[in-house]
């Protein structure tokens, strides 16, 4: 036997010799590393002692505070807000400042904004309804940006500024050195919006009943934020990308009519000023109820209190700690429920406020959803900090700290779609789930959307499916896929700054969700998965991470290297496709094959030197297998080697199989991903194998695998879940289906 094995050790030493008279002569110019496993050392920032490699913050890591103390007044017959804001910023950096920049978002609306003049206009329409006509050819357009009435220093001069659209620069009259603070004082008031007529986040809504509810939110001149690595924050606002801020506590009063209910950022202060002895009983209540939520107002109480205005005001007093903003919501209409949710051992509340047009919906699902979303993210990255969680009815979605604005409207008669239904729950789960994404892990959304809203939709989907096993996510690998295979002229990459790609949903919502879906699924498990995302969330928590800190963190956490999935799915808009591309099946024989003869021509053997010792693996054709090939049993050779092991070596021997086939796989498309393979056997038994991303290491067009079996095998299938967003299943099985497009078989497959 030893014979043998000398043999076929000669064939490998001519071999490497042949290799290297052939590496002696090039042929090519040489080319730079384009493999898809190369290191992404070229495309994040080099660690240093702010931001490790790790993908933790450095002991030098710093970041701003900025506390902010506010009286504010809701002019509801004017629809205007007007607002007192004393403002101290905490110099915590390394730096000497020169100056501070302020977020005016409300600019966008002012009649001066430049917002309009960035849009691509067209007159193709050939006609138009009466109000759009109006609207858009006829109508003023809505001055709703800041006026400032004065900026001051706390001892009452004036404080030197220079307004650019949405930033205001406060130009210091010296450095600000780090340590130290400065406070200033900023008096301003705008006209509130219609958000259901003109968009927006923020606004009021009026009902044919006369009142109006008020969502309010990036209503008050905020800090940039100031990173000790990218300088400040401050790029323009122009209606979509939103905001980076820096965290602080804020002690805000709101002083609204005195028949409106509000809620907002913080916690409230004065309950037995604004709430009657039998509210403040019933919320009390609602902290002990774990299972429904109480109402603190009920429809018919919000009812009544639509009939008439009150001309009189109540300041409500709110206090919150460690926020990065404060929004809130005003109105009579608002029927108000709440439930406690136990985090861990600590009671947090989950509210609800909406108008009755909110109802049945509302009533049955808000309040629990809310409950639903802080136990499973809690789950997946920290508990929650904060004392409470609110959803607002509105006819948007929108997300601040412990607050958030959300759709879903039944129609007049109380009647809704499963589809409207299923909406509502979505946006709650999402909107809610932002207190986790970017309200505490706090990215910078203005530049690098996906890492809110992406992330946040993807725990939006496990949290969706908890709620309901068979919730229609829309975050799923199969459910981008007309996306990743439509026209690349209108794709973006993720790792895009949100004010300019193509399909802003897909690209920050639905494409970063369902790739981090198929990480934690098929990539990684949920046991790495959990424990590198639940890290990377609590390292970031109350600071400012960026893409290398979420990469390095996923990666430093659970010991893979996915530098090959960052690269793909999130710098390029390669798509997966991988298929089937040949498969062959052997048998054995004694009796040299024209390929057994051709190789040993090359390595220079003769074969007849080896008659009897040798087995040789033929092809069949056509599947045909003749029936003079041999079984593994009736080589004599093979049986005299086995009998020459030890009982323990015979132990970790199988039975001899009797089928082989070589599977080649075949990439059209540019993403490597795991190779999952179902095999269906003669007797109708199946099995999965998966491959992982790294079998494409050194080949990434092509890469091949040899079966061994029993049974015969009847189809090779890959990807029958769907789990990689394959654009193109049309190749996914052999043997291949007969006039079947590669629609027919996406159809079939998400049945």
């Amino acid at each position: 036997m030893r014979i043998l094995k000398y043999c076929f050790l000669s064939v490998i030493f001519i071999s490497t010799s042949i290799f290297a008279q052939e590496s002696a002569e090039p042929k090519e110019q040489g080319h730079t590393d384009q493999n898809k496993f190369r290191q992404m050392k070229d495309l994040l920032a080099t660690p240093n002692e702010t931001r490790t490699a790790s993908g933790a913050p450095g002991y030098q890591y710093t970041q701003q505070k900025v506390d902010y103390v506010m009286d504010i007044r809701l002019d509801e017959n004017k629809s205007q807000i007007f607002g007192d804001e004393k403002i101290t910023y905490h110099n915590n950096s390394k730096d000497h400042l020169q100056y501070l920049w302020v977020q005016l978002d409300q600019n966008m609306r002012a009649r001066d904004s430049k917002t309009p003049d960035t849009k691509s206009e067209s007159f193709r329409a050939p006609f138009a309804g009466v109000e759009n006509f109006t609207k858009t050819n006829l109508k003023k357009k809505f001055d709703g940006g800041f006026n400032i009435e004065s900026v001051k220093h706390d001892n009452g001069s004036d404080v030197s500024y220079t307004i650019n659209q949405t930033m205001m620069r406060i130009n210091l009259d010296k450095p600000l050195a780090p340590g130290d603070e400065f406070k200033f004082e900023i008096k301003w008031w705008y006209n509130v919006n219609d958000h259901v007529k003109d968009g927006g986040r923020s606004g009021y809504e009026a009902f044919p009943d006369g009142n109006n509810t008020y969502v309010i939110a990036q209503f008050f001149p905020r800090l940039c934020v100031y990173d000790n690595v990218e300088g400040w924050q401050n790029m323009q606002f122009w209606g979509r990308s939103e905001f980076a801020l820096e965290f602080g506590d804020y002690d805000v009063k709101l002083t609204v009519p005195a028949d409106h209910k509000v809620e907002a950022t913080g916690d409230l202060q004065n309950p037995k000023d604004v709430l009657t002895k039998e509210q403040i009983k019933r919320f009390e209540a609602a902290k002990k109820s774990f299972k429904d939520p109480v109402f603190i107002v009920t429809q018919e109480e919000a009812e009544q209190a639509e009939k008439q205005r009150s001309t009189e005001f109540k300041t409500w007093h709110f206090k919150a700690e460690q926020v990065r903003d404060f929004a809130f919501a005003s109105s009579r209409k608002f029927l108000w429920d709440a439930m406690a949710v136990d985090i861990n051992g600590r009671s947090v509340m989950a509210i609800s406020l909406y108008s009755k047009e909110g109802n049945p919906l509302w009533e049955e699902h808000s309040t629990r959803v809310v409950a639903n979303t802080l136990e499973e993210y809690s789950k997946l990255t920290f508990d929650y900090p904060y004392n409470k969680a609110v959803s607002v009815h509105a006819e948007m979605g929108m997300e601040y700290p412990m607050i958030c604005f959300n759709y879903g409207r039944p129609k007049p008669d109380g009647t809704y779609s499963e589809r409207l239904k299923r909406g509502m729950i979505g946006v709650i789960t999402h909107e809610v789930g932002h207190n986790f994404f970017p309200m505490i892990v706090n990215s910078d959304e203005r530049q690098w959307t996906w890492m809110d809203e992406g992330l946040n939709s993807f725990v939006e989907t496990l949290a969706e499916l908890d709620y309901d096993p068979n919730f229609i996510t829309g975050n799923l690998p199969k459910d981008i896929v007309p996306y990743m295979g439509g026209d690349q002229s209108n794709i973006s990459p993720i790792m895009s700054q949100g004010d300019y790609v193509h399909q802003f949903g897909p690209n920050a919502y639905t494409k970063p969700a369902a790739a981090l879906y198929m990480l934690r699924k098929t990539i990684m498990g949920p046991e790495l998965f959990d424990y590198a995302f639940r890290t990377y969330s609590q390292r970031w928590m109350f600071k400012h991470p960026t893409p290398a800190d979420f990469f390095r963190s996923m990666e430093d956490a659970s010991a893979m290297d996915l530098d090959w999935f960052w690269r793909g799915w999130f710098y390029t808009t390669d798509f997966t496709d991988i298929g089937v591309k040949n498969v062959k099946e052997y048998y054995l024989t004694d009796k040299p094959t024209e390929n057994a003869k051709k190789t040993a021509a090359r390595y220079k053997m003769n074969l007849e030197d080896y008659q009897g010792r040798l087995i040789y693996y033929a092809e069949a054709e056509n599947g045909v297998i003749p029936e003079d090939a041999k079984s593994a049993s009736d080589f004599s050779v093979l049986n005299d080697y086995l009998e020459s092991l030890s009982s323990e070596e015979k132990a970790e021997l199988s039975a001899a199989p009797k089928h082989f086939y070589e599977v080649v796989f075949e990439k059209p498309g540019g993403l490597v991903m795991p190779i999952i393979l179902e095999i269906t056997y003669e007797d109708g038994t199946k099995e999965r194998k998966q491959y992982p991303a790294e079998i494409w290491r050194y080949n990434e067009h092509e890469v091949s695998k040899v079966f061994k079996t029993d049974k015969a095998i009847t189809s090779f299938s890959i990807d029958p879940d769907l789990e990689t967003a394959d654009v193109d299943t049309s190749n996914n099985v052999w043997p291949r289906k007969e006039n079947n497009t590669a629609f027919d078989q996406f159809k079939e497959k998400i049945k």
